[in-house]
């Protein structure tokens, strides 16, 4: 066999492979199923989005509607689902890593005043 042979038949088989490949993951995806999109819904939302960049009393950056869009879905769904930006996921980073001490009691109200509702287990407030 000759060396040109050899290349044809090496890029032959690497084809084959990718084309096989490329059809088991086409047939993988296509089992999934697709999500559509409520286009009724989003035609509303695109004219609402509209309506208030021209009538608005004051103009409203889109960046600001936007977000405030998806922050309004995601808290519509539960009172503990919110929407960050960067900048606020940053922060929320920065003010939460590390470690924190305390007093090791789990605190909650009662008639508007903070009650010591009982010590975390193995810290100095069970000890004592």
């Amino acid at each position: 066999m000759t060396s040109q042979r050899i290349k044809k038949m090496a890029r032959l088989g690497a084809g084959a492979l990718a084309g096989g490949v490329l059809t088991l993951s086409l047939q993988a995806f296509a089992d999934k199923e697709v999500a559509t999109l409520p286009l009724n819904e989003l035609r509303t939302f695109a004219e609402v989005f509209g309506r208030i960049k021209q009538d608005y009393v004051e103009p409203v950056e889109d960046k600001k509607l936007i977000a405030d869009a998806i922050k309004g879905m995601l808290t519509g769904l539960d009172p503990h689902s919110d929407y960050m930006d960067a900048e606020a996921f940053k922060e929320l980073k920065e003010g939460t890593q590390g470690e924190f001490g305390g007093l090791g009691i789990e605190i909650g109200a009662e008639d508007g005043l903070v009650k010591v509702v009982a010590p975390i287990e193995d810290t100095p407030a069970q000890r004592v």
